[in-house]
């Protein structure tokens, strides 16, 4: 037993020896060390990446290519996010811990709070420790938006624990044609004024939409994607709160469904995709509700021949639909922390024309892609042509940087998922009349109860 402590301890100092040689650029052996598998493993270790997209991967893939010297071997876990299956699997990862624990990992809005201030919090590395200096100049500096900030702030300590790389502030992304056709004029100035601010704003427009045989969104659940976004979280000193912004869904909600301002599909479903090309559908939908994302890797693939006729124009009020915030894990593997300070800070903090949000806002990360984005930071994105064919040319940075500045992630908690989800579900249920507005608001706050133990006030 001695003779494998004492090996164990050989192997683990040589581990050490070999990181510490790969950081000073020195080599600390001429044969190549191995995994457990015998494949190759570069002399700074192994960083175990976890993600739900394969969107830090190959960013990290790319960091790697246009850096060859990066002395780290990157292992990869991709796991999706259905069913809480990517939560779940990474809960017990981080608390698992060991030679297999992330080193990077990364958590999506709609769980997001869980590892930046809930229950796994304590995982979650401050971004000043891993990169040895105060990170607060560092986002001044980039002018990260505020709500990415305040998402990845833990309260306990107020330290940066993660940031996202790409800005979700949304927009009110709309047909040009059928905007000229209601009001004769389907500019983004002009379709501002029409559709907000607010939502009694909104709702006139939707009655304007209707009289020309135009429905202004594909489903309420559109909406639902605004309403949610409010500056006050559902639990508050561990009580369920239904603050009136989002309360108002019950009743914008019930307008657009029982005024046929919509076509009554659900997102993500056949007839939601069918809306944006207008086939299949019994008459054009004006617009949707959404960030970037939305446009680019949705809009664009299912658009059909209504692509180039879509522009964008500020929300009736503003928010923020989704993010992946980027996280170091605290008791990772502390050998390979210079090279996870390095990924971290080139995704999330370098401005560079070289940085990964230049080169993932302007379309160039991928040699030979063109896909736009827009990114977290607003230094970048001054530099960065936003314009898109499918929006006729039209520069959609013009929009999405001032319409971020209307988002806010002080409203967001560890239970979103789940909570807004059977809001959304109870709600429904009052538009088709199957339960009046109070009951809705009843069985709701029961069933939060029920499933997550939440009481109400």
């Amino acid at each position: 037993m001695k003779k494998i402590l004492a090996l164990l301890l050989a192997v683990v100092m040589l581990t050490v020896v070999l990181a510490a040689c790969a950081e000073e650029g020195g080599a600390g052996t001429d044969a190549p060390a191995t995994d457990d598998n015998g494949a190759a493993v570069s002399e700074g270790g192994v960083i175990n990446v976890w993600s739900f997209t394969n969107e830090i991967p190959n960013a990290i893939q790319r960091f790697i290519d246009l850096n060859p010297d990066f002395p780290y071997t990157i292992n990869v876990t991709e796991i999706g996010t259905d069913g809480g299956g990517y939560q779940d699997a990474l809960t017990l990862a981080l608390t698992a811990g060991g030679a297999d624990a992330p080193d990077i990992f990364t958590a999506e809005s709609a769980f997001v709070l869980m590892y930046s201030q809930g229950d796994m919090s304590s995982f979650a590395l401050p971004y000043t420790e891993l990169f040895g200096r105060d990170v607060g100049p560092m986002i001044s500096a980039a002018q990260i938006a505020p709500y990415i900030v305040d998402v990845g702030t833990r309260p306990s300590d107020n330290e940066v624990v993660a940031l996202a790389f790409q800005h979700t502030g949304s927009a009110f992304i709309y047909r040009y044609s059928l905007a000229q056709q209601i009001w004769g004029d389907g500019s983004p100035e002009y379709v501002g004024q029409r559709v907000g601010p607010g939502w009694n704003q909104f709702l006139q427009a939707a009655q304007e939409a209707y009289d020309e045989g135009i429905a202004i969104l594909p489903g309420e659940g559109d909406a639902w994607m605004s309403i949610r976004n409010v500056d006050v979280p559902w639990v508050v000193d561990g009580y369920l709160t239904l603050d009136a912004g989002r309360a108002q869904f019950l009743d914008v909600g019930y307008q657009l469904f029982n005024n046929d301002y919509t076509l009554k599909v659900e997102s993500w479903s056949d007839g939601w995709f069918g809306a944006m090309s207008g086939e299949g559908t019994d008459r054009p939908v004006l617009g949707l509700l959404g960030p970037a994302w939305l446009i680019n890797y949705v809009l664009a693939d299912n658009a059909g021949d209504t692509y180039g006729d879509w522009r964008i124009t500020m929300p009736p009020e503003g928010f923020s639909w989704g993010g992946t915030w980027v996280f170091a894990n605290a008791q990772g593997n502390e050998a390979v922390r210079g090279g996870v300070a390095t990924l971290l800070e080139w995704i999330t903090l370098d401005t560079t024309d070289d940085g990964f949000q230049y080169q993932f806002g302007s379309g160039t990360l991928i040699p030979g892609a063109t896909t736009k984005d827009a990114i977290a930071s607003a230094v970048v994105m001054d530099r960065v042509d936003g314009t898109l064919e499918i929006l006729g040319g039209q520069d959609m940075l013009e929009i999405f940087i001032p319409a971020g500045e209307g988002a806010s992630g002080s409203g967001f908690g560890p239970h979103d998922e789940t909570i807004n989800s059977r809001f959304e579900d109870w709600a429904m249920q009052y538009f088709l009349g199957e339960v009046s507005r109070q009951e809705a608001i009843d069985g709701f706050k029961q069933t939060i109860l029920d499933e997550l133990g939440i009481p109400s006030r």
